[in-house]
């Protein structure tokens, strides 16, 4: 399978950056990919971490004399690293490639990333964009777009996997939680909310577990960059509004392996969500990578009228519903016609399982396939 190149691109001349993302997406090929001649400190190999998290001043002994760069992978498992890169970065003026998939650590202890001194970029699963001609709708609907979900032979063995690698490495080695098996119910009883409102109290309640405790399970998944929660859209607005969030574990084929599935789910039950999850992971990765600028947003007022996904910017104001469906109805376009009575400068989309394409009251209809092969002039036009 032949790609595009990843989106995210080195900031130009020789500054230091971090990359995040959640493990997996790729960020480890990339930074080598992109510094074949980097010296790297994987920390992620067991006698290097010990060593580092020992004694964090002895980093430089592992460099060479005059590297061309240095990339350490998973850097949040030692944060007192970076004390160390601060000097390297000040006294030999070396360009560190940080990567990381959870900022958490970064965090909590109080580490300032670099005092400026290094840009942040972030890594996403695979997007249309990159795949191009290789992009699967069917398939990425089912297995997201982790890159190896992309391209194993097994991908949902790689995805069940995938899943127990991060409650053993991430959350109980990290001692994120002592709880592995409530952490584990928490995950499945979340999976229901996958791009629904967010209500911690009913989650608590289904999986028996205390509220506090689950809204640290959330931060969790926040942390280790799991998932997105999208605020309500209330900007000069006209009619009473929700004020929940919207849940999303960030890739359409994680939100499918965690959710438990049995003879009394219907395809639709499980799929709306991910044709979502699918559908806004895509905007999120290209609006990074693209620098659109826009902020993220759900609309939902108190008599339960919504709109999947608002996007809000210097760029625009764009709406989207999407609906998973081959058919449309009447109904299925109220949403958008309500929002654009409120918001007549918003540029309205529906993206659709079908195929057919129009323009209805103001409302572009795009069929999936072509939404994905359009979607970055959406965000750049």
């Amino acid at each position: 399978m032949r790609r595009r190149p990843r989106g995210a691109s080195s900031p130009p001349g020789r500054q230091s950056y971090f990359l995040f993302g959640p493990r997996g997406v790729g960020k480890s090929s990339w930074v080598k990919r992109a510094y074949p001649k980097a010296a790297y400190v994987d920390l992620l190999e067991d006698e290097t971490y010990r060593r580092l998290l020992a004694r964090p001043g002895t980093l430089s002994d592992l460099l060479p004399s005059s590297p061309a760069a240095v990339i350490i992978d998973e850097v949040q498992k030692v944060p007192a690293l970076l004390d160390e890169v601060h000097r390297l970065i000040k006294k030999r003026r070396i360009q560190f490639i940080l990567t990381g998939s959870s900022a958490r650590k970064l965090k909590k202890q109080g580490v300032n990333l670099l005092a400026g001194r290094a840009l942040t970029f972030s890594l996403f699963p695979l997007t249309a964009r990159e795949l191009g001609a290789d992009f699967d709708l069917k398939r990425a609907l089912r297995f997201g777009l982790l890159p190896l979900a992309v391209t194993s032979e097994h991908p949902k063995l790689f995805l069940e996997s995938y899943v127990k690698t991060y409650l053993k490495e991430e959350v109980e080695q990290e001692g994120l939680t002592r709880q592995l098996g409530s952490f584990a119910r928490f995950l499945e009883t979340a999976s229901f909310s996958q791009a629904a409102l967010l209500s911690v109290a009913q989650i608590a309640s289904e999986a028996q577990i205390h509220r506090k405790v689950v809204e640290d399970y959330f931060s969790i998944l926040r942390d280790l960059l799991l998932s997105y929660e999208l605020p309500v859209f209330s900007r000069r607005a006209k009619r009473e509004m929700m004020t929940k969030r919207k849940f999303y574990f960030f890739d359409a084929g994680l939100y499918r392996t965690i959710r438990p599935k049995g003879p009394l789910d219907s395809d639709a039950e499980l799929g709306g969500p991910a044709f979502e999850t699918l559908c806004l992971q895509e905007l999120m990765a290209l609006n990074h990578y693209l620098h659109a600028g826009y902020d993220f947003f759900h609309w939902r007022t108190r008599r339960h009228e919504e709109v999947d996904l608002v996007l809000y910017g210097e760029n625009g104001l764009l709406a989207f519903d999407f609906k998973s469906g081959s058919r449309l109805r009447e109904a299925d376009f109220d949403g958008l016609r309500l929002f654009a009575e409120d918001y007549p400068q918003a540029r309205l989309h529906l993206i659709h399982g079908g195929s057919e394409r129009r323009i209805m009251g103001g409302v572009k209809v795009i069929p999936a396939q072509e939404f994905f092969a359009e979607a970055e002039a959406l965000l750049t036009r």
